[in-house]
């Protein structure tokens, strides 16, 4: 482990997307620049395991959502990753008898007509929950409102309406067959990035920018803050002057949770590639299941909101626990001993994430403007939650690192 350099002109803090964004928009500026990570890997929350020698699993990100204006797709092919244009599995390929077709297709009339009714809320510019667009006493409202824990990480009561209408989707879903996470990864590899480094401090009282770490102390002239919002609000980074207006809008932005989890699966043949498996179980506290993505033989569960947290409140092994139970009951209980935990994320209780990605909470949409606003020419602020439109994704926290860069560039008077 190197010894950190006692003066940079740019420090980055978090060497996530938006970090390794911002790093490599200054490449070639000629300032000094350096990446401090607390973790001892690059991606943040995007990180791609070898979860068995057969299944390559995204503990994090897996999609490059608004594929065709993602700005990762032309790295990943200028960095010789193949990018796999198949559609997603989510309103096609149903498996098995859990949720018929017709039941199926009258849950998607019902989820169609609440973003419908959602919009239209939306066009009247108040910003309520996103729960007032539900229909009272439909029988799907349970199910919808689990929709929202697998998008959002959060349910819709605690969703910003006009957040969710802000937010840019083009319907365009591709994926990376080496991994998103590896692809971010190799992304940042020829960026100046110092790992294990935690920063406590950031104190800008003084000409210069002092930046306390788990490895020393250094000092900047411009400092880009790319941690999740989480840590801003709850002060496990702290500012020095305090910084309210900052941990207020932070705290609009909760980090909501998504958790995935993967099972290897015995006799995968049997079974469909790219299938999906849900069942019309009528509440929020239920998963959703990838069948053999990218013919892998495996099974990828996804939960959200707060039945991911108390999944994790119940330890290691309970979301795997917990979906081979789930499956047994959609498929029948022969298929349990065909299924074999792998990997499973729990990203609350990830210290340097404290959760999945942003939501805003109702009443809080304006908090990503607030968020992302350079303080005083010296501090700026990027990732996910900064973005005014692709927020909750790992192309929109590096487009947003992209930005911060070049906000720097302007104070510093560089092209």
């Amino acid at each position: 482990m190197t010894s950190l350099p006692s003066s940079v002109d740019v420090a980055i803090i978090g060497a996530g997307a938006a970090g390794l964004g911002a790093a490599h928009a200054l490449a070639g500026s000629g300032l000094s620049v350096i990446v401090l990570e607390a973790r001892n890997r690059l991606g943040g929350r995007a990180w791609t395991v070898q979860a068995s020698p057969e299944v390559t699993f995204d503990v994090g990100c897996g999609w490059l959502h608004s594929a065709d204006k993602n700005s990762f797709v032309p790295i990943a092919r200028q960095l010789g990753f193949e990018v796999n244009k198949d559609l997603p599995p989510w309103r096609e390929r149903a498996y098995g008898n859990a949720f018929p077709q017709s039941e199926r297709d009258d849950f998607m009339r019902a989820m169609d007509a609440f973003y419908e009714r959602l919009w239209e809320a939306a066009q009247k510019g108040q910003d309520e929950p996103a729960s007032v667009s539900l229909e009272p006493g439909n029988r799907w409202n349970p199910m919808i409102d689990a929709i929202s824990t697998y998008i959002n990480g959060c349910e819709l009561k605690d969703m910003s309406t006009l957040d969710w209408d802000a937010y840019e989707d083009t319907n365009v879903n591709w994926r990376v067959r080496r991994g998103y996470g590896a692809l971010v990864a190799a992304y940042g590899a020829s960026c100046p990035v110092e790992l294990n480094c935690n920063v406590t401090l950031i104190d800008h009282s003084d000409k210069r920018i002092r930046i306390e770490t788990s490895r020393g102390t250094l000092t900047a002239d411009k400092v880009i803050v790319t941690v999740p919002t989480d840590l801003i609000a709850l002060e496990v980074i702290r500012f020095s002057p305090p910084l309210p207006a900052k941990v207020d809008a932070a705290s609009g932005l909760p980090l909501g949770v998504d958790d995935k989890v993967t099972l290897a699966l015995e006799d995968a043949e049997a079974f469909p590639k790219e299938g999906n498996l849900r069942g019309a179980t009528m509440r929020t506290e239920m998963g959703t299941y990838h069948i053999r993505p990218f013919g892998q033989p495996c099974i990828e569960g996804f939960f959200g909101g707060s039945f991911a947290r108390e999944l994790e409140a119940a330890g290691d092994g309970a979301i795997a626990a917990h979906s081979i139970d789930e499956i047994a009951g959609f498929l029948g209980n022969d298929v349990r001993h065909k299924l074999k935990p792998l990997c499973e994320s729990r990203w609350a209780r990830d210290p340097f994430a404290r959760g999945s990605y942003s939501h805003a909470l109702p009443g809080h949409a304006g908090d990503r403007a607030v968020l992302a606003a350079p303080v005083a020419g010296r501090l700026f602020f990027a990732g996910e939650a900064t973005s005014p439109t692709f927020f909750t994704t790992a192309h929109g926290a590096r487009d947003s690192g992209e930005r911060a860069a070049k906000e720097v560039l302007a104070a510093l008077g560089k092209p």
